[in-house]
């Protein structure tokens, strides 16, 4: 197996929203204003106020991604995003959040496993796609490269 490029997307992250600390953790929906995508063979936006991450930070420094995102590619179609991951919160990406800095690729583990769903006829081959990113927070949105799995 090797990982080859699906694409590179940042999301406009708008203020937290502190749900509190609930039964799993301290609960935290971060709404996503717009973004864009780009890779070889996918282009376009993420549609505005149509994604948000429903993230819980637990007792030992892990923030737990719950993401789900609309894609709208730069020819119409219309792609359905969701992914879970982990994030570790050290220094660098508590700064990064409370918007003091940035927490750059390689800075903290930050890992998400992307899932694709289109009935596109043009894009229904993302639908198979078994997907790994990293992540980075840099000034105010979350961005992301992502790897497509593949046989070697």
């Amino acid at each position: 197996m090797k990982l080859e490029p699906l694409m590179e997307y940042y999301a406009n992250l708008e203020a937290p929203l502190e749900v509190g600390v609930a039964s799993f953790g301290n609960r935290v929906i971060v709404e996503v204003n717009g973004g864009e995508f780009e890779g070889s063979r996918l282009k376009g936006k993420i549609r505005a106020l149509s994604a948000a991450d429903w993230l819980i930070f637990d007792n030992d420094g892990v923030g737990h991604l719950d993401v789900r995102a609309t894609l709208e590619t730069h020819d119409g179609a219309i792609i359905y995003l969701q992914y879970f991951g982990n994030m570790i919160v050290n220094e660098a990406m508590q700064a990064a959040l409370a918007g003091e800095g940035d927490c750059d690729y390689g800075e903290t583990e930050f890992f998400t496993a992307p899932r694709l769903e289109s009935g596109d006829e043009r894009y229904k081959w993302v639908n198979s796609v078994v997907a790994v990113s990293q992540g980075r927070v840099v000034k105010g949105r979350v961005e992301y490269k992502v790897f497509q799995c593949v046989n070697d």
